[in-house]
């Protein structure tokens, strides 16, 4: 026994010589960004339990160590806490980098509620969570009004298709997650496929001032951004429970994010709503029920120098059309105009008949980036998108099931990006972008085509810079070339192909007669050059100034240039015209900002020169078997628009307070001398709001919104014979509403139900006095009266 305790312990000194624990760790410290020393770190030297900090060359010395695994954890102010893992064998040097400017390039930040602006030359709005959770029953398209001069162009109040200063469509360029929306746009009738609570955040760039984007936003740019992941080890969520009077609906969000310290993450949300018809204050809107479902996956790592992205949405929408809307001819629209009540009345009803539209849009993305020594960033991006549209007509017999209209719009894109940022007070930043896209439009529907198949190409290549000269000043550029490619395959009636003149200005896209129609093979190119140029000046602590010029140039869309056939609910027959060239846009912006002792106040003006703008306008009447409809052709004229947006804010103290938003704009139609169509109203909204954080976050605000009568638009109204009645009768199609108040209530208070959940009670009225009212800009104001009042109570559990 003894011989055994003898070899233990010869063991026991053995080890305890050789481990002799005299190694020193030698260590410098350096920004990964421009390679300048770190001073005053803190190393936290977890095998010791002890800390140590930089010098002023960055370098930190560690004595008595064992050989073995060193873990260290090391942290500076404004740089994201690393740690790092070596294996001590005797005494060692090692340069360690850590990047201490992440809040300036907007990398990694453990803040969630940071407004990260997209510019900072352009005229940017940003809308924040607390905002978008108010519209978690409604569109995105609602939400987007908080942005003063934005409004919408609505068909009845479940398709909303946001309107940046008067421009609206392919004018507008929306990206989910930096994924530019491809989902046919360019209907008048087609909302976004975005669920707005998959939405963190939403940017407003009114102008083409985001040129990394693309060049042809005539109008300006929507960013939405999802939530941003914290770089902590957590796990959280939130689900919103909401109802609703109007329309007897109920709509449920739910998300649940994961996060880790390595920097991984994974996200997922769904959300599902309903509604039946909706109501006006004086009767029932038949057919206006909606059904939406849609769900987001995301995940990934993510650190500073490196890191990927997969992410995936899907969102169907089945949404009724009001059914008064549905016109057979001329006569009926007439009718319609002339009454006061729809020309159908039904009970209350959750079914959704034709009219109808059913849209389904899947987008894929994946994302891998680096960042290199005293270089910068490389991000390159895939996604795909696959965008389906069933639009269903009332039909009778066999056909009554099968849409009108069937596309499927399939989209492919590549992009490739780098930032040059090693030097923060002069950024360049370049990319590259490729796109493939097809479009079938099915001929199977029994209805002639209105989209004909077709295939486009796009490329585009660009450069931005930025510089910060002194303290005060900004100033930033780009330039921007795009290349558009559209092969299509169109068939025409041979009558309306020899109407137009197509068969003595493009004879030679024929490839095939059929006696009463022409199959024809158009083919265009377009290239494009955008720029944009601003400069950012602080007057002071208080106040500042903003320049902005930007050139677009925005070829015409698939509908501007291929549109053949009727539109029933709008009672009319649209003609697209091959020979469509580009839009070509200067505007110029000037913006000043000022907040000093509870006062804000920001004042935006433009002015927006188009060249060859392309719009809709009225040419005649055309007899169909259906009855005799106006004829609208896409032409092109000479625009201008201008105007101002306002807004204002006073805090009485730190509960009350007093917001205005004001928007005035005016549009030219330089060539007829007349004015533009389309064009909001002036309006002012003031909200008046209350604040107590010792009444559980308690608040209340009652908002006053105004819309003027729009009394600048062009008189497109003509006179038509109507055989059953036997009278030439005006078609006022042209004549706006008049103007209209409304009052909105919103209160809402939170309750901690655990230290790390807490429970949000929001109340909302909107229309609260139920007044009768119609939109210039609803599609549907010639059929029927906008919504009465809406009562909607929504439960939001944050854990």
């Amino acid at each position: 026994m003894k011989y055994y305790i003898l070899i233990v312990l010869f063991t026991l000194c053995t080890f305890s010589f050789a481990q002799k624990c005299d190694a020193v760790f030698l260590g410098e410290l350096k920004d990964f960004h421009d390679n300048t020393p770190l001073v005053g770190a803190t190393i936290f030297i977890k095998n010791l339990n002890k800390y140590t900090t930089s010098d002023v060359n960055g370098k930190f010395k560690i004595e008595n160590l064992c050989n073995g695994k060193l873990t260290l954890i090391i942290s500076h102010i404004g740089c994201e806490t690393k740690t790092m893992n070596f294996n001590i064998v005797g005494d060692m040097f090692q340069n360690i980098e850590l990047e201490h400017h992440i809040e300036e390039l907007n990398e990694v930040s453990v803040k969630t509620t940071i407004e990260k602006k997209e510019t900072k030359t352009a005229q940017e709005t940003v809308i924040k969570s607390n905002i978008l959770k108010k519209y978690s029953n409604l569109s995105i398209g609602d939400a987007l009004k908080e942005v003063p001069g934005v409004s919408s162009i609505n068909t009845g109040n479940t398709i909303v298709k946001p309107m940046v200063n008067g421009m609206y469509g392919s004018r507008l360029l929306i990206l989910n997650n930096n994924v530019r929306l491809q989902d046919q746009e360019w209907g008048i009738e087609h909302a976004p496929n975005i669920d707005i609570n998959s939405a963190g955040q939403i940017s407003v760039i009114k102008g083409s001032g985001a040129l990394a984007y693309g060049g042809d936003a005539v109008g300006g740019v929507i960013v939405v951004n999802p939530q941003r992941n914290i770089i902590v080890d957590s796990i959280y969520g939130k689900t919103i429970i909401g109802g609703q009077t109007n329309g007897r609906g109920l709509n449920i969000n739910t998300s649940l994010n994961k996060t880790f310290a390595s920097g991984w993450y994974a996200n997922i949300q769904g959300s599902i709503k309903q509604n039946g018809d909706f109501e006006a204050p004086d009767y029932m809107l038949t057919n206006t029920g909606l059904k939406s479902n849609g769900i987001t996956v995301q995940g990934g790592k993510k650190s500073f120098e490196t890191g990927f992205e997969v992410f995936y949405s899907y969102l169907f929408n089945e949404i009724g059309i009001l059914r008064s809307s549905h016109i057979g001819n001329i006569a009926d629209l007439v009718n319609a105009i002339n009454s006061h009540e729809p020309q159908v009345i039904d009970d209350f009803s959750y079914d959704i008949n034709a009219p109808k539209q059913e849209v389904t849009h899947h987008l894929v993305k994946a994302l891998y980036y680096r960042r290199f020594k005293n270089f910068g960033k490389l991000n390159l991006q895939y996604d795909y998108q696959n965008n389906q549209r069933f639009e269903f007509d009332v039909r009778v017999g066999d056909d009554k099931n099968k849409p009108a209209l069937d596309l499927n719009l399939q989209t492919h894109t590549v992009l490739a990006d780098v930032n040059l940022d090693s030097d923060l007070s002069r950024k360049v930043n370049f990319g590259l972008m490729g796109r493939y896209q097809n479009n079938f439009a099915n001929p199977d529907t029994g209805v002639r085509r209105l989209i004909p198949d077709y295939d486009k190409y796009d490329f585009g290549i660009y450069a931005t810079t930025e510089l910060i000269l002194g303290d005060k000043t900004t100033i930033d550029a780009g330039i921007r070339y795009d290349f558009n490619r559209i092969d299509a395959k169109k068939f025409y009636q041979t009558t309306r192909w020899e109407e137009r003149g197509y068969d003595e200005d493009f004879e030679d896209i024929v490839i095939d007669d059929l006696g009463t129609q022409l199959l024809t093979n158009p083919v265009f190119n377009y290239h494009n050059i955008s720029a944009s140029a601003g400069i950012k000046y602080d007057l002071n602590e208080s106040s500042y100034l903003i320049g902005n010029y930007s050139l677009s140039s925005r070829p015409p869309n698939p509908s501007e240039l291929f549109s053949d056939g009727l539109h029933h609910s709008a009672a009319r027959i649209e003609l697209g015209d091959l020979r469509l060239d580009q839009e070509i846009s200067n505007r110029i912006a000037l913006s000043y900002n000022f907040e000093h002792s509870g006062f804000n106040l920001l004042v935006e003006t433009f002015y927006n020169r188009i060249n060859d703008f392309m719009y809709l306008r009225p040419s005649g009447i055309e007899q169909t078997i259906r009855g005799a409809f106006p004829v609208w052709e896409f032409q092109q004229t000479q625009a201008e628009l201008y105007g101002i947006d306002l807004t204002m804010g006073y805090s009485f103290n730190q509960n009350i307070e007093w917001q205005n938003k004001t928007a005035y704009i005016k549009g030219n139609d330089l060539s007829l001398d007349i004015d533009l169509i389309d064009i909001p109203a002036f309006n002012t909204i003031n909200t008046v709001a209350y604040y107590n954080e010792d009444w559980n976050n308690f608040s209340a605000s009652l908002t006053s919104e105004w819309v003027f009568e729009q009394t600048n638009y062009p008189d497109f109204n003509f006179e038509t014979y109507i055989p059953t009645i036997d009278e030439t009768v005006l078609v006022d199609i042209s004549t706006p509403p008049p103007g209209y108040h409304l009052l909105h209530f919103y209160s809402d208070v939170t309750f901690d139900l655990s230290k790390k959940t807490n429970l949000n009670i929001g109340l909302s009225v909107n229309n609260l006095l139920n007044t009768s009212y119609r939109a210039y800009l609803n599609r549907l104001r010639y059929f029927a009266d906008d919504l009465g009042r809406n009562i909607t109570l929504q439960l939001q559990i944050n854990y």
